[in-house]
């Protein structure tokens, strides 16, 4: 393992999307509903599927080339439908509650960092029984405020205050998770059972790779 130390992390910081949940059903429909509605093509398989993780208003600019107006309109049509059924086409990956409970066995803080609206963080948490586990959660605001990762991990951190040390990790599935976390001074897992590749963690500059859940508990002890 390369990179700062993750011996006594606490506390630790978990995306949502591709590390809690396999959330990809829901958002890709979600996403196919919104450009429907706006008349526009639907794209690969490949490009949709990059639509999981990032802040929603940088794939639609990004994935389909639209204008800060188009962007808007797609968000609206996008959370129309996620709101009343694409939150929850939406499983919690093997091993997670397992994870988090062995964690706060050990006196771990957890909070749970996402670019997702944090309106819908709480809302598929509480869902899936897994709420009452983190002592913080943080995502996007609604507005379009706070997508960026690493001001998503810096009101994380502040929230937690005092039970915020140095030596806190972040774990996470895409290159914006490890990026977001290195910009606040944080080392982050690269969770392998999520959406992101090897290679694309390993080149945003993970400390470590765990390929399940459970490999995360002696990654954090390393």
């Amino acid at each position: 393992m390369s990179g700062a130390s993750l011996a006594g992390s606490d506390p630790v910081l978990f995306d949502l999307d591709g590390t809690l949940t396999a959330s990809g059903p829901g958002i890709l429909a979600s996403v196919r509903h919104a450009l429907a509605e706006m008349g526009e093509p639907i794209p690969e398989q490949s490009v949709l599927d990059r639509f999981i993780g990032p802040p929603l208003a940088h794939s639609f600019r990004d994935f389909c080339g639209m204008d800060d107006r188009q962007v808007q309109a797609a968000i609206r049509a996008y959370r129309v439908y996620f709101a009343e059924r694409g939150q929850f086409e939406n499983s919690v990956y093997d091993g997670i509650p397992e994870l988090l409970d062995a964690l706060l066995a050990q006196g771990r803080v957890l909070a749970v960092a996402t670019s997702k609206a944090e309106v819908y963080a709480h809302s598929i948490l509480d869902h899936f029984d897994l709420a009452g586990r983190f002592t913080v959660v943080v995502g996007s605001e609604l507005d379009g405020r706070r997508t960026d990762k690493a001001e998503v991990i810096a009101e994380a951190l502040d929230r937690l205050g005092p039970a915020a040390p140095t030596g806190a990790a972040m774990v996470g599935d895409r290159s914006h998770d490890v990026i977001g976390a290195r910009a606040t001074g944080l080392p982050c897992i690269g969770a392998l059972w999520g959406y992101g590749s090897a290679a694309e963690l390993a080149e945003a500059g993970a400390d470590a790779l765990a390929a399940a859940p459970g490999d995360v508990l002696g990654l954090l002890m390393a």
